[in-house]
């Protein structure tokens, strides 16, 4: 049998995060991202659907990221959060833009972003990350 690679889970998972598309329970009426295959809350298989957020939400937590990760060093500072979409679910991602101006609760909004590159003539992963909204 001929060995078969496996697209990697970024690209496979790229529609549903580019997108914010997550799940719905017709059963607790709670809201999931990233998509979940069975609801937590109710435990009960086969009644989500799929659920596409607004892209709109809040600042919940936050900090300033000073030393970086290897491969992010040249985007250092910035502001990573924990950010509650108005429709009830939290997801982390990057605060984009002045980060002397990010407060717990401020809107946010999501925008499609540069995330990194490998290396100089490498790859260039785009993505969603979060910028103020007033």
């Amino acid at each position: 049998m001929p060995y078969k690679s496996s697209v990697p889970l970024f690209w496979r998972l790229k529609k549903s995060k580019y997108n914010l598309i997550g799940t719905k329970c017709n059963t607790c009426d709670k809201v999931f991202f990233p998509k979940k295959s069975l609801c937590p809350n109710c435990r009960r298989r086969g009644n989500l659907d799929d659920f596409q957020f607004s892209g709109k939400g809040k600042i919940v937590s936050f900090t300033v990221i000073r030393v970086p990760p290897e491969g992010f060093e040249k985007y250092a500072p910035y502001a990573a959060a924990i950010i509650e979409l108005d429709e009830g679910a939290r997801l982390s991602g990057q605060i984009v833009g002045d980060f002397s101006k990010v407060e717990t609760g401020k809107p946010v909004r999501a925008v499609f972003r540069k995330i990194n590159e490998d290396g100089n003539e490498g790859l260039i992963n785009y993505g969603l990350k979060w910028e103020l909204s007033e």
